[in-house]
């Protein structure tokens, strides 16, 4: 790899992690952090363990690891799980010079080298999904299958930045309490991304640096990336999410004959969180069909 890697410094948050930080109805998982330094950028993740093949779970744009505490508990009995903070979210660096598609796919690297992944098996939500796509594509010998979770190819519209823009502007800062926040954000996972201030809570990124990322992707359509998979592709889309039915055909048509889509009734651009028990069932499936590593 042309980036030079630090050597990654380990530190264990406490044995068992509350991941939902007052949120009710959560249980208390086990996980370790494990800080990864790629070009003096901090890259956080989130460790389960285990000597299983290795799974690495990519959020979407504004999120953070704990979307997929539900998904990495019902792997990890099989599987050796890591979610990573993506740059500019959670516990990583929250304001990196450098947010673009080819950093991100340096930093899925950089993890899986520095954690010991050997030809990990890429989930995918979003923005997450297309790092992914093109991590896959781009190092396929590095990749052992690939998951996009309501995530595509195709550009996204030139007015996405703004929009993105306009919607986390719109979010009331600071949340006086974390009920506020769950309300207003309709999500219990969204919430518990949140940190505590002195004056209420906020989101663990600034909203400039999430403009600045979603931005590349309006740059050209990705179909070449696409096209290029080699490695087993499972693409589960919401049925009110963001890939509509003309990209979604035309990634059938495209797609080699590794790859199935999955259209999930009832759940909107965030699958693992509206219908949690639909995708484990699917990436349960997936992962056990796989020929051996």
């Amino acid at each position: 790899m042309a980036e030079k890697l630090t050597s990654m410094c380990e530190r264990l948050a406490a044995n068992r992690v509350d991941t939902t930080a007052g949120i009710p109805d959560h249980p208390v998982v086990t996980w370790t952090e494990r800080i990864v330094i790629r070009d003096g950028v901090r890259l956080s993740c989130r460790d389960r363990g285990g000597s299983g093949s290795p799974v690495l779970l990519l959020h979407g744009l504004a999120g953070h690891a704990g979307e997929w505490e539900a998904a990495a508990d019902h792997l990890s009995a099989r599987h050796r799980v890591v979610a990573l903070d993506q740059r500019g979210h959670g516990a990583s660096e929250r304001r990196p010079a450098d947010v673009s598609r080819e950093a991100h796919v340096a930093d899925v690297l950089a993890v899986a080298a520095e954690l010991g992944l050997d030809r990990p098996v890429l989930v995918g939500q979003s923005l997450g999904g297309h790092t992914a796509m093109l991590t896959a594509a781009a190092h396929p010998d590095l990749v052992r299958a690939l998951v996009l979770v309501d995530a595509g190819p195709a550009a996204a519209a030139p007015d996405t930045p703004a929009t993105i823009d306009e919607g986390l502007g719109s979010w009331p800062l600071p949340f006086p309490s974390l009920d506020a926040a769950r309300e207003f954000l309709g999500s219990d996972a969204w919430a518990a991304g949140l940190e505590r201030r002195h004056d209420g809570w906020y989101p663990r990124f600034d909203r400039d640096v999430m403009v600045a990322a979603i931005t590349p992707v309006t740059a050209r359509p990705w179909w070449p990336e696409w096209q290029r998979l080699a490695c087993p592709t499972l693409v589960v889309l919401g049925e009110r999410g963001i890939v509509p039915p003309a990209e979604s055909a035309e990634m059938l048509r495209l797609a080699g004959p590794d790859a199935t889509l999955v259209s999930v009734p009832g759940s909107g651009h965030d699958v693992h969180l509206d219908r949690p028990e639909v995708l484990h069932h699917l990436l349960s499936g997936f992962l056990d069909a796989l020929p051996r590593p």
